[in-house]
């Protein structure tokens, strides 16, 4: 699957793409959509390429891309990014492989020249939602925060039957997605201190964040029509870094017996790049079992899949409290994982949302579930670091503590892949801020 555009010996003639650990590499090209800060223009789409974005709109309109390429800028240029997701590899082969020969440092100073003519420096650039959700499903997929947690809530048997059978899932709540950045109010809700006791209403005490990504769909599907494990690699267009945040006090009371509604409904947070799976494809890895465990059903085995389903993406969680902010300090490091530890694959993850003949849109969202490694330093949420608020996790930069989330807290998610013969393909960050609850009683 590897092509020209993974080839780490090429440069950009964009200097700051070849920066010590730049996220935006001349291998990378992710999606997003943004306007520039302060004018009054309309959102358009974008491609980051070091301390740049290409203005896409502004590059179809340039003459420089050939035909099939010039197609895709003009959709990729527009207000979200669904109908060029919705273009599938026709799209966005033709479009990525066009920007990196532009970009590429051996390109002639005349088009260089014209190419610069549609860059917007970052920093200037405000970024928008990149696609309109209109439905986003949350999984969850990791073995070791299903059994960490399963071991705060249910002690005695914290593995399910069915979590090594099947992708469990839930359809979440879209309209609450949020861009990285944005902060929220800490969710009012109701709990029950103890088995026995009066459930209490109030605000979430219990306040968590949870490591994921993110996956978009490209391609959409008919109501009945199931997308089979060996096709689904080309409905899924590209991947971000989410923030699930959990009110685990509210979550853990009504989750008796349905799943997930006001402890995950309140906010998620997403990245503003959307990294392709063609840039991720050098850092794919086999999809292995632990020795002993069972083969997936035929639908979710396929022979590509298991060779290189697997992806490892290096993510790390930054919590920076209002003292870190006090002493002008980034946050501390409180966890440090592998996307490759997750029990199934993203294309196992689709197969199985549609498999009962659920229809999916270019847009659509779906969350991987938390994040969490084999090792206590890798577990993606609080819930799992604190065994359940029974232990605290240190913040050395700061000398507090932390069970879960205080008012003022700034949780940063930031993931790349890197290894040797590859060029680093970064994420950029999720950041969010907690903010106090609204006092109900005299709002």
């Amino acid at each position: 699957m590897s092509n020209f555009t993974h080839d780490p010996t090429t440069r950009s003639w964009v200097a700051a793409a070849q920066a010590p650990g730049c996220d935006f590499t001349l291998q990378n090209l992710p999606y997003g959509v943004f306007s520039r800060k302060g004018a009054q223009e309309r959102p358009r789409g974008g491609v980051a390429i070091g301390d740049q974005v290409v203005d896409l709109a502004q590059l179809a309109a340039s003459g420089l891309l050939p035909e099939h390429a010039r197609t895709a800028c003009s959709v990729a240029g527009g207000e979200t990014l669904n109908a060029f997701m919705g273009m599938g590899l026709a799209g966005w082969q033709p479009l990525r492989h066009a920007l990196f020969r532009l970009l590429s440092a051996d390109t002639d100073p005349a088009t260089q020249a014209q190419v610069r003519d549609c860059l917007v420096p970052l920093v200037d650039a405000e970024m928008k939602m990149p696609a309109q959700v209109r439905n986003y499903t949350d999984f969850y997929t990791s073995l070791h925060h299903a059994l960490n947690v399963g071991r705060v809530i249910r002690p005695e048997d914290p593995l399910t039957p069915n979590f090594q059978w099947l992708p469990i899932a839930y359809h979440g709540r879209a309209s609450s997605l949020v861009l990285s950045g944005t902060p929220f109010r800490r969710p009012n809700g109701q709990s029950r201190p103890a088995a026995g006791q009066v459930p209490a209403f109030g605000p979430c005490r219990r306040l968590d964040f949870e490591l994921e990504m993110g996956f978009f769909v490209g391609p959409g599907t008919a109501l009945g029509e199931p997308i089979p494990l060996a096709r689904a690699r080309d409905h899924i267009f590209g991947v971000c870094l989410l923030n699930d945040w959990s009110a685990r006090d509210h979550q853990f009371w009504e989750m008796d017996p349905l799943g997930p509604f006001l402890g995950k409904n309140f906010c998620t947070s997403i990245s503003p790049w959307i990294v392709s799976m063609e840039a991720l494809e050098p850092f794919r890895v086999p999809f292995e079992r632990p020795e002993g465990d069972p083969r997936p059903l035929r639908y979710l085995d396929d022979t590509a899949d298991r060779a290189a389903g697997s992806l490892d993406v290096q993510l790390e969680v930054l919590l920076q409290t209002r003292r870190h902010r006090e002493r002008d300090l980034p946050g501390d490091n409180i966890c440090a994982t592998s996307f490759r530890h997750q029990y199934w694959t993203v294309a196992q993850m689709l197969t199985q949302h549609t498999v009962g003949g659920c229809n999916v849109q270019s847009g659509d969202l779906m969350g991987t579930g938390t994040i969490s490694g084999p090792t206590p330093g890798e577990a993606g949420a609080l819930v799992e670091l604190s065994v359940g608020g029974t232990r605290e996790v240190p913040l050395p930069g700061t000398g507090e503590v932390r069970h879960f989330l205080e008012d003022g807290d700034c949780v940063v998610f930031k993931g790349w892949c890197e290894k040797p013969g590859a060029a680093r393909v970064g994420f950029g960050e999720c950041r969010g801020e907690v903010l106090p609850s609204i006092d109900l009683d005299h709002a």
